[in-house]
C-alpha cells in the first residue's frame, strides 16, 4: 500500500481526484472522510491541509503528495518534486491599491507587504535588490491595504477577480505555479514500483488531454500535403476508400495546434474531418 496526500478541499483537490479517477483508480470520497482506500490499486488517499503535505511526505507519514509548487518551494522542499501535472496553474503576484503610484518593483523599497509566502517573496525581492517589511498572514491577504496593515500584498492569483474586487491591481509576477506530484526520497523498492506505475498512468492521461484523434477523407493527389500537416506519433494511418482516388487519413493532433492545422487541411482538399477525444495515450 502506498499513501498519497492531497488537499482536502478546493479546486486543487477536485483536479487531483479527477486525475486519479482517470488513471482507472476507484475509491470512495466524502467531505467528512480524511482518508480513503482505493478498491483496485494499492493506494490510500489522505485528505490534508495543503501547507502540511510537503512536511508529511518529507517525514514519511505520506509516501506521495499532490501540491502546488508554490507551497512546496515555500516549505523549502523543492527536491521532493517528481512530476509536474499541468493543472491548477496560478501565479504568485504582487499587487498594490488601484490608485497607488507604481512604476517598478523598486517602488516597494521600505514598504510594508502582506503575504502568506514570505520565503518566496523574500527571495524575489532580494534578487531585485529591494528591502521591504514583510508581514506574514494566512488568509484574507487582500484586505491588508484597506485596513492599513500593508502598502501592498503578495498572494496567489488565478483570474485576478479577487484583487479587482478588493480595489487592487496586479503589478509583478513573483512565481508561476502548477500542481506537482511529490514523493518521499526514501521509498522502499515495492513503493517505488507503485510510484512508477502511478506515474505511468498519469502520463498516459496527460498525453491524452493534450491531444486529439483526427480522421478525414482526402483526394489521393493531396495526400502528401495532408501527411505533411499530420505527422502523427510516427506517421498517419492511410487507408484507401471505396471511391477511387480517395483515402482516409487518421492521426493525432496536439490540441494547441488543432484549429490552425484544420484550416490548412481544408485548404489542401481534406473533407469530412472528424475529431475525437483520446482517453489514454501510451508512448
Amino acid at each position: 500500500m502506498i499513501r498519497l496526500a492531497i488537499q482536502k478541499s478546493g479546486r486543487l483537490s477536485e483536479d487531483s481526484l479527477s486525475l486519479i479517477r482517470e488513471c482507472g483508480i476507484s475509491f470512495l470520497s466524502s467531505t467528512f472522510k480524511l482518508k480513503s482506500e482505493a478498491t483496485n490499486f494499492p493506494l490510500e488517499i489522505l485528505f490534508l491541509r495543503d501547507d502540511d503535505i510537503p512536511g508529511y511526505v518529507q517525514d514519511g507519514v505520506a509516501d506521495l503528495g499532490i501540491v502546488g509548487q508554490n507551497v512546496l518551494v515555500e516549505a523549502g522542499l523543492p527536491g521532493l518534486e517528481v512530476e509536474a501535472l499541468g493543472f491548477s496553474k496560478c501565479r504568485l503576484s504582487l499587487a498594490v491599491p488601484r490608485g497607488a503610484a507604481y512604476a517598478s518593483v523598486a517602488d516597494l523599497q521600505g514598504k510594508n507587504i502582506a503575504t502568506s509566502y514570505p520565503q518566496l517573496l523574500g527571495s524575489y525581492l532580494a534578487g531585485q535588490g529591494v528591502q521591504a517589511q514583510l508581514h506574514t498572514i494566512s488568509g484574507s491577504v487582500e484586505i491588508a491595504p484597506s485596513i492599513g496593515l500593508a502598502d501592498a500584498i503578495c498572494d496567489i492569483v488565478s483570474s485576478g477577480s479577487t484583487l479587482l474586487g478588493n480595489g487592487l491591481r496586479e503589478v509583478e509576477t513573483v512565481f508561476r505555479s502548477e500542481a506537482v506530484l511529490i514523493a518521499n526520497q526514501q521509498l522502499s523498492a515495492d513503493k517505488q514500483n507503485l510510484l512508477d506505475q502511478l506515474r505511468f498512468r498519469m502520463q498516459a492521461v496527460r498525453r491524452a488531454r493534450r491531444n486529439k484523434y483526427i480522421l478525414l477523407n482526402a483526394p489521393l493527389t493531396a495526400l502528401d500535403a495532408v501527411k505533411a500537416l499530420l505527422p502523427g506519433i510516427k506517421s498517419p494511418t492511410v487507408t484507401p476508400l471505396a471511391e477511387a482516388g480517395w483515402v482516409s487519413v487518421q492521426s493525432v493532433v496536439n490540441e494547441d495546434d488543432f484549429w490552425h492545422i484544420t484550416d490548412r487541411l481544408k485548404a489542401v482538399g481534406a473533407e469530412g474531418i472528424l475529431v475525437l477525444p483520446i482517453e489514454k495515450m501510451i508512448s
